[in-house]
C-alpha cells in the first residue's frame, strides 16, 4: 500500500492461512480493515484501517485505482472519520472486512496477507508483494508458502469480489427474468 499519487506494481497469490512459526517471518504490522467501493471501473474505494500491532491507530483512506493487474495507477488520500462515514453511507452493500498482516520476507520484500470476510462462507485468504519496478517483480522468486499466482486473474481482485458481494446482497435482478 502506498500513499499519494504513484504507480502500484504488485503480484497477488492465493494462500490458505497466515504465515506462522513454520515460516519464521517477522510480523511488521497487524490491522483490522474495512473497505467498500463507490465505483469499480475505475476503482474508487474507501478504507478504514485499525492498526493493532505494533501500534494502535485508525486511519481512513480514499483510494483511486486505474486499470491493470500487475501495474496500475494508484492515488490514496487521507480522510477524516466524518467524511469516511458519510461516504460509507453511500455504499450499496456492507463493507468487506479484512484481517490484515504484513510480514518481512528474507529478501527484504514485505508480504501483505489478508483474510477477507473470514466469518463468511465465501471468506478467503490472499497475499500481495509490492515492487519498485516490473523487472524487480519478474525477478521475484515466491517462497514455497505462497500458493498459485493470481495477479493476471481478472476475477481475483477485491473490486470483483465486491461486485459479487453486492449482487448477492441485492438478490436476483427482477427486471430481467430468466
Amino acid at each position: 500500500m502506498n500513499r499519494g499519487n504513484s504507480v502500484e506494481i504488485e503480484r497477488k497469490y492465493r494462500i490458505d492461512r497466515f504465515p506462522d512459526d513454520r515460516e519464521g517471518w517477522p510480523l511488521l504490522k497487524a490491522a483490522e480493515v474495512q473497505q467498500g467501493y463507490l465505483a469499480t471501473s475505475p476503482t474508487v474505494r474507501i478504507r478504514s484501517e485499525k492498526a493493532t500491532y505494533p501500534e494502535t491507530k485508525t486511519t481512513y483512506i480514499l483510494c483511486f485505482k486505474g486499470e491493470g493487474t500487475l501495474v496500475r495507477q494508484e492515488i490514496e488520500l487521507p480522510l477524516g472519520q466524518e467524511t469516511f462515514l458519510q461516504l460509507q453511507a453511500l455504499l450499496p452493500a456492507s463493507m468487506i472486512r479484512k484481517d490484515y498482516r504484513v510480514y518481512a520476507l528474507p529478501d527484504g520484500h514485505r508480504l501483505e496477507c489478508s483474510l477477507v470476510d473470514g466469518d463468511q462462507p465465501d471468506g478467503f485468504y490472499y497475499a500481495e508483494v509490492e515492487f519498485q519496478s516490473v523487472e524487480e517483480s519478474e525477478a521475484f522468486v515466491p517462497p514455497a508458502f505462497l500458493g498459485s499466482e493470481a495477479t493476471e486473474d481478472p476475477d481475483f481482485s477485491m473490486s470483483e469480489y465486491w461486485l459479487r458481494k453486492k449482487k448477492a446482497c441485492s438478490g436476483p435482478d427482477m427486471g430481467n427474468p430468466q
